[in-house]
């Protein structure tokens, strides 16, 4: 009978490779990072877009699948799709040595897998909201030296100085403390979704002279960022989302009137589908 090791070893190169990814460091962390210690007891609630179903037992190799593991049902709160988080940490392109940002860690599972490809000598600072997620987050992540839980908003107030902001929740536009925090060559990647249905994961990336290229990874779908909606951004963001290609986004503006390769346009922001000068 095939082991738990040898079933998460084939999870992390299927995860890998199926994204397009040659990071032998996130294969390396997928391969050792044990989903079942930030997952609770099972049988596990698996999420199933009506609702949840149960797993057929508690064998902690049914969660090397590419499925969503409910975290507070209840709450709409789960351990998101893999695939999904595998794409994302890619294009972040965290490396050893880095500071990253988590917003919206859960129970640590992903803040677990960022600090095993950042390394020793790098660190990750996550933020959950929900007391008890961040209660359990800090026991599941004990082990894990150079991560640090806080029992916070990410979006509420200044973040550290970060090389990669990851933020696991939904929001309407780009706050400004995430880029205030970003390094410079700094990665900010977060879901950016209309209240109502699923938008896309954007990556920004600050360039000189405060530029910042954009680019669309995916579309996704996440529980709202509280903190980070605003009910006039989410309806133009909806009405982009129905009549442009997601693939045009190159740009982030702040603080500028927006011209004719406007994508979206928010309050002092917008997504333009022109390069910005220094933009790569």
């Amino acid at each position: 009978m095939s082991t738990v090791k040898q079933h998460r070893d084939f999870f992390a190169q299927f995860l890998v490779r199926s994204v397009g990814s040659k990071n032998e460091r996130l294969l390396e962390a997928f391969a050792t990072v044990e989903r079942e210690h930030f997952v609770g007891k099972g049988p596990w609630p698996v999420f199933v877009g009506s609702g949840y179903i149960e797993t057929i037992s508690d064998d902690p190799r049914l969660l090397y699948q590419d499925i969503l593991i409910g975290l507070a049902s209840d709450r709409g709160i789960n351990n998101g799709q893999p695939t999904l988080h595998a794409q994302c940490i890619a294009s972040c392109d965290p490396v050893p040595g880095e500071t990253v940002v988590h917003v919206g860690a859960g129970t640590g599972y992903y803040t677990a897998i960022l600090a095993h490809v950042v390394g020793p000598i790098g660190r990750v600072i996550a933020y959950e909201i929900e007391s008890d997620l961040a209660s359990q987050a800090k026991a599941n992540l004990s082990r894990v030296a150079n991560s640090t839980v806080v029992s916070a908003s990410g979006a509420e107030g200044p973040l550290p100085p970060a090389d990669v902001i990851y933020v696991n929740a939904g929001a309407t536009h780009p706050l400004r403390s995430w880029l205030e925090a970003l390094k410079p060559g700094g990665r900010l990647v977060f879901p950016l979704t209309p209240n109502n249905s699923p938008g896309v994961m954007l990556r920004i990336q600050r360039q000189p002279a405060q530029a910042y290229s954009a680019s669309v990874i995916c579309r996704a779908a996440f529980i709202p960022c509280i903190g980070a909606r605003d009910d006039t951004a989410s309806e133009s963001l909806a009405k982009v989302l129905d009549s442009q290609s997601i693939h045009r986004v190159r740009s982030l503006r702040l603080d500028t009137a927006f011209d004719s390769s406007a994508w979206c346009v928010g309050n002092k922001w917008w997504l333009s589908m022109a390069e910005r000068a220094g933009a790569s």
